[in-house]
C-alpha cells in the first residue's frame, strides 16, 4: 500500500513510539501507509524522518514527547496533540501497557472502545457478566467547542470494576474521543470515588486495516503492583482484538445504514457523524483514500 492523500489523517498527530525505546539506533516503523524512521539524536532529541521511494531520508517530520510516547504527524496538524490533565496529578499511577497490533481499521478499535453492550458477553466476569446484559440510557455528543465525541451518563454493572477490587458495582463511566484514532475512558476510582481515573488508548494506523494501539492508565491506585495493573488492562485488551478482528468489513462504514445500529450504540452513531463531517477516509470503506 502506499502513502494515503486523505488531508484529515494527514494532518493530525500519532503515537508512534514508547519514549523509553527510543534510541540512537534507528527504529523503522510504518505511519498511514508511509514507511518512517525514528532515532534519538545526540542531544536526546527525538528525530522522525520519512524514507522516499529510493530509500533516501526526508525532511525531519513534526514531532514531540508526551504521555510516554514519541508522536509525529505526516502532515501539518492543525490542533495540539490531546491534553490530559490526569497526566500532571503526581499521585497518580502511569501505566503504559504495551502496543499490540491487530488487523482491522484503527477507527474499528476505537468504535469498539466505546461499546458497553459488549462487556458481558466478552469480558465475562471482569467487566461484564450476565444477567446485567441490558446497557442502560446515556447522553452522547459531539461538542463543537472542543471538537469532540462525548459520551456521559454511562452505567453498566461490573463484576470487577478495578484491578484493586474483586466485587462487583454498577460503575459510571465517560467516553471522550478526541481525535479520530484516540479514545479515552474516565471512571469513578473505587479507592478514591471524588476522583476519576483516566484510561486512554493511542492507536497507530499502520495501513487502512492494519494498526496497533497502545493503552495508557492514569490511576489512582497506591495499592495495586505494576505487573497487576498491566495484567488487569492487557487481559481486556487481547480479548477486545479477537472480536475487532473478525468484524467484516475490517475498514469502518460511514454510510447511513450501512450497519443496523441500537439504542446501546449512541455514541458509535455520534463518533460516525463526526467522523463523516470531518471528511476522512482513510480506514473508513468510502474510497481514494
Amino acid at each position: 500500500m502506499t502513502r494515503t492523500t486523505d488531508r484529515v489523517a494527514l494532518d493530525d498527530w500519532y503515537a508512534v513510539e514508547t519514549s523509553a525505546e527510543l534510541g540512537a539506533v534507528a527504529m523503522r516503523n510504518r505511519l498511514l501507509g508511509q514507511d518512517i524512521v525514528s532515532r534519538r539524536l545526540s542531544d536526546g532529541a527525538p528525530e522522525i524522518r520519512e524514507v522516499q521511494e529510493d530509500g533516501a531520508l526526508g525532511p525531519p517530520l513534526p514531532v514531540a514527547e508526551r504521555y510516554g510516547c514519541v508522536w509525529t504527524s505526516l502532515g501539518t496538524p492543525v490542533r495540539a496533540i490531546v491534553e490530559i490533565p490526569e497526566a500532571a496529578e503526581p499521585d497518580r499511577r502511569f501505566v503504559p501497557c504495551g502496543w499490540v497490533k491487530m488487523r482491522a481499521s484503527g477507527l474499528r478499535i476505537v468504535e469498539n472502545f466505546l461499546d458497553m453492550a459488549h462487556f458481558p458477553f466478552v469480558h465475562t466476569d471482569i467487566l461484564g457478566a450476565e444477567p446485567y446484559t441490558e446497557v442502560p440510557h446515556y447522553q452522547s455528543e459531539i461538542r463543537r467547542d472542543v471538537d469532540e465525541v462525548w459520551a456521559t451518563n454511562c452505567t453498566f454493572f461490573q463484576p470487577r470494576i478495578a484491578a484493586t477490587e474483586d466485587k462487583g458495582d454498577f460503575v459510571h463511566l465517560t467516553y471522550r474521543v478526541p481525535s479520530p484514532f484516540i479514545v479515552m475512558l474516565y471512571r469513578v476510582c473505587p479507592t478514591s470515588p471524588n476522583r476519576l481515573d483516566a484510561i486512554a488508548l493511542f492507536i497507530q494506523p499502520i495501513e487502512e486495516d492494519l494498526c496497533r494501539a497502545q493503552p495508557v492508565m492514569y490511576l489512582v491506585d497506591s495499592l495495586s503492583t505494576q505487573t497487576a495493573l498491566l495484567r488487569f488492562e492487557q487481559v481486556i485488551f487481547l480479548q477486545d482484538r479477537i472480536i475487532v478482528e473478525n468484524q467484516r468489513p475490517l475498514l469502518l462504514p460511514l454510510e447511513p445504514r450501512a450497519e443496523i445500529p441500537t439504542r446501546a450504540d449512541s455514541s458509535s452513531i455520534a463518533y460516525r457523524r463526526w467522523l463523516k463531517e470531518k471528511g476522512i477516509r482513510y480506514g473508513t470503506t468510502n474510497r481514494a483514500a
